[in-house]
Order: C-alpha cells, then structure tokens, then sequence
C-alpha cells in the first residue's frame, strides 16, 4: 500500500483557468469506458507517496492531450463525504497524457492488481473531471508553440510529405523522417520538417552504447514492454543531410537542425560523421542553430563537435545522482562523469548546453536530487533546464531500479522555484531553444 504525504510543501501551478473546487476522480471499466465518481475527488502521487491535492495544482487539459485507461490498477480517491482516502476496488484507473510543452506535478494514485502488466511507455498524470471540464496536475512549461495541437494540420502535413518523397525518392534520410516518423509515427519535429518550419530531426545512428530501461527505439525481450517506434537501420550520407537541413536552415523561420532523435541510438558514435557535416553545413550557411541531443558518452568529441561549429548540446538525463543515472543507462564503456563533462566542456566554449531532465513525481523532486542537481548547475555553468515527462510506468521502474521508498518529496512546482529564485539565468522549457531565446537568456550573465 502507497503511504500518505501530509507535508509536502507545494508551490502552486501557474494560473491557468484553475477549477474553484477539486476534479472528482475519473475510473474505467474493462471495457476501457470512463466514468466520473461523484463521491470521490483526485488524490495524486509522488513517487511512493499519495498527495493531498488543491484545486491551484490542477489547470484545464491542453487541447492534444490523450487518456489512457490503466488496467489492473484500482484508483484511490478521496471520499468527498468523509474526506478520507479510500481504495476503489472495482474500477481501474485513468491517467492523461499531456501535450508536450506541458510538466507533470502528479501522477494517478493506484495499487496495482493481479495481473497487471507493464505499462507502455508513456507518461501518466493524474486527471479528473468537474463541471463539464478535464483537469490536470501540470504546468506550462514551455511558450513555445511549435508543438501545440493546432500547429498541426493533418491533410496539409500529409501532402507536404507525400510531396518531398516525391521529389526526393533516392535520399534515405528524407524516406525515412517522412515514411516512418511523419506518416507513421506523426512525429511533431519531422512534421515541422515537412512543413518547412522551425526544429528539423536529424537521426544519424543506428547503434548505442546506453542500455537504457525506457528507451523507445530498442528493448530486450526480457523487459516485456514494446518500443514504441522503429530505429533507424543505417547511417545516412553527408550528401543526404546536407540536402534536408541546409534549405531547411536558410528558410525555416527560427530554425533549429538536431542531430540525436527518438528514432536512433547515440549520436556521438559516429561524431566523425556529426564534425563533417557540422562543417559542410556552415560553408553553405551560417543561419540557423546546430544542435546535438546526446547521452554526452564522449567528452572528447563534444570538444571537437563545438570547435567544428556546433553551438547547443542537449544531454539526456533521468537523474543528476550518479547511482539512479547508471541503473537506468546501463551505460557502455562510459561513465557518470563523462556525460557532467560534456556539459561543462560546453559552456566552456561559450555555446548553449541543456539538459533533458525527464521529469517524474517523487523522483526530480526527492531533497537529495534537488541538492544535486544544485551542485551540477554550479560545476557545468548549465544554460537550460528542459522538464520534459518521464515516459515510464512507474512501478516497474522503481522495480529495476531497486527503490522501495522515495521519501516524501518537495513537489515539482517547488523544485522548479527553488532552482530558479537561486539560479535566474537558467532557462526553463520543453524544446531546444533557437537563436532569439538563447540570446535572451545569455544577456542574463552578464
């Protein structure tokens, strides 16, 4: 059984259209219908905790957000009669899944019953219901619009796609961003690819020297999960990302080209290949920003990446603790201090260095996490901070990370305040920021 946390210290979400009183709690049956309880409102959870949630904490669903039944799993709600917390056992949960540019604070309160599987990979966030509205525990953590629901029209993305295979049949990378990743998967970078328009993908490797639990391109049979997208199965000539990514920096408005995607493993595998194109790129074109999503494995080529005219790194990052970061990488012939390096090896060349902080209740939040991340921030000179959601299913990564008890944990909210009332320089958001944003944030330091 989930214990209770009755002293969370929370700060409240940013005000957007808050409901007056608490969302009564949404369950499903077998059947995957959905039904509001009446006699119960949300509870939330934080790890291996349930939360005492306020109407503040909850804001209206984005619009582009998904609701995902949770089979054998029974809710806990509150009883709005008695104002305890109580297990319903003859219903499942239901979780939403928020649109990106969006940070979860909680997640859906539940104990697991016989016969649960694991869950895809996906991000879960407690979810209710209250006066003919959907309410979510997240905040807005991003202003940028360039993955937002109405951004994307699904007939004009089409044949903007059907048109560049059309008149790129023989370049693999261009078949592969829009066969799979556009027309498949509907992959909001490929699909602003095709539109012409801001951060294009650019998936370069089809190996990895990370083993990690959630990857979505690659997982062992043992794992019992599905990735939930194929990899890329070869590694594209410079002719061929020349093709995409040079017009697409010189006309895309605010444009960004991001080696390192979803759809790969690890970029700086083949950073030889990454150096030559960085400098093949920059005799056609000096517009635009040249970025690197990576594990940051190799310090040294990051180094050589940004004197060949790099000029922003995103390493990826379930933790800052280096036990929690290597029991989720499984990492090959690297280590912990190789990917804080990359970071700071960044900075040292004065160029723009994010993490991608995968954001997951009980865990970003825990006193230890939130002192060291504080420490990363002071040793790297750290640009950005991007809270995107942790897509796991919760109980069975505390299973493979051998984690029983989270403790209670500060709340979100507040670790994102604390961070930024002690570090005012540091960028919060979603996505890699162009030009226009990392000049912003810059001035700051000075």
């Amino acid at each position: 059984m989930l214990k209770e946390q009755s002293n969370i210290h929370k700060t409240k979400a940013a005000a957007n259209q808050h409901p007056d009183s608490l969302p009564l709690l949404l369950t499903c049956d077998a059947e995957g219908n959905m039904f509001e309880e009446e006699n119960y409102e949300v509870i939330g959870r934080s790890g291996t905790r349930l939360v005492s949630l306020e109407p503040e904490d909850f804001i209206e669903l984005p619009e582009g957000s998904e609701f995902f039944t949770m089979p054998c799993r029974n809710p806990y709600g509150r009883n709005v009669h008695t104002g305890e917390i109580e297990l319903l056992e003859d219903v499942f949960a239901v979780a939403a899944f928020v649109s990106p540019a969006y940070t979860q604070t909680f997640m859906p309160a539940y104990e697991e019953t016989e016969g649960a599987e694991t869950l895809p990979l996906y991000a879960y966030t407690a979810v209710g219901w209250l006066d003919g509205k959907f309410y979510t525990t997240a905040v807005r953590i991003d202003p940028d619009k360039r993955q937002d629901f109405e951004q994307f029209d699904c007939e004009a993305i089409e044949q903007k796609t059907v048109e560049t295979l059309e008149k790129f049949p023989e370049n693999r990378l261009i078949q592969h961003l829009g066969n799979n990743c556009s027309l498949t998967y509907s992959c909001p970078a490929a699909r602003n690819f095709f539109m012409g328009r801001w951060e294009a993908p650019i998936p370069l490797s089809p190996a990895c020297n990370s083993n990690c639990l959630g990857c979505i391109s690659f997982q062992p049979e043992e794992h019992e999960i599905d990735a939930m997208q194929n990899r890329l199965d070869f590694i594209p000539y410079i002719e061929e990302v020349l093709e995409m990514a040079v017009p697409h920096l010189e006309t895309a408005p605010l444009p960004i080209v991001s080696f390192g995607q979803g759809c790969e493993g690890e970029p700086l595998l083949v950073w030889q290949l990454i150096r030559d194109t960085i400098i093949a790129i920059r005799k056609k074109t000096k517009r635009g920003i040249i970025n690197l999503n990576t594990n940051g494995s190799k310090p040294e080529a990051v180094d050589e990446l940004f004197k060949a005219g790099l000029d922003s790194i995103r390493v990826s990052m379930n933790s800052v603790r280096k036990d929690l970061y290597t029991n989720y990488y499984l990492p090959n012939n690297y280590e912990y201090e190789d990917v804080i390096e990359s970071i700071k090896i960044a900075r040292q060349h004065g160029k723009w260095a994010s993490i991608n902080y995968f954001t997951l209740p009980g865990f970003t939040d825990n006193i230890e996490e939130y002192e060291t991340l504080r420490q990363v921030i002071e040793y790297t000179d750290l640009s950005m901070i991007q809270w995107r959601n942790f897509n796991i299913d919760l109980n069975w990564y505390l299973e493979k990370m051998g984690i029983e008890d989270t403790g209670d944990g500060m709340g979100v909210a507040e670790v994102m305040e604390a961070i930024h009332e002690e570090f005012p320089h540091i960028a919060y958001g979603y996505f890699n920021p162009p030009l226009e944003v990392q000049e912003k944030y810059n001035a700051l330091r000075k």
